[in-house]
């Protein structure tokens, strides 16, 4: 598996998107969805990356800068095909160092608190986050869940997006 920057301009990413946004639609009510679209993914605040296998489109997911120091993860979605093997995973340490390279010191997110939602909660609380009240221009939401966590400060970090 390698991750990559990506441009989201290849059809792979528009179908594994789409059907993203088409399951938050399905599962959480309108105002509830805080999926982004491709439009707001291309915004300069963010940066999305893929994983990939071979040809295979594995995974995405996303980071936005909120402020210099705290950073939001956006758009993790694994392909149905390969949940349970760790996309995951790989892509959440991934943001995570980017994150760090960036001298963010809080990394936060939000997930669905629907049932379906449950291994995405899990395997951000083996990385450390923890439940937290709305943050950014969210707001508290019966089917939301806001998790965040703190991030060491690396040496010479604070460079920006990359």
């Amino acid at each position: 598996m390698h991750i990559q920057r990506d441009d989201l301009s290849g059809p792979e990413i528009h179908a594994l998107l789409a059907e993203h946004l088409e399951d938050m639609h399905r599962i959480s009510p309108p105002e509830s969805v805080h999926a982004l679209d491709l439009g707001a993914l291309r915004k300069p605040d963010i940066t999305f990356w893929t994983a990939w296998s071979g040809g295979d489109l594995l995974g995405c997911g996303a980071l936005k800068e909120l402020d210099p120091t705290h950073g939001e993860i956006k758009s993790m979605r694994t392909a149905s095909s390969q949940r349970r093997k760790g996309v995951a995973q790989a892509m959440l340490e991934h943001i995570l160092r980017e994150a760090e390279v960036r001298g963010y010191t809080r990394l936060s997110l939000e997930t669905g608190a629907q049932p379906a939602f449950e291994p995405a909660r899990r395997l951000y609380e083996r990385f450390g986050f923890q439940r937290c009240p709305p943050f950014a221009d969210y707001r508290e939401d019966p089917n939301s869940v806001f998790m965040t966590r703190r991030l060491p400060r690396e040496e010479g970090s604070g460079a920006g997006p990359a």
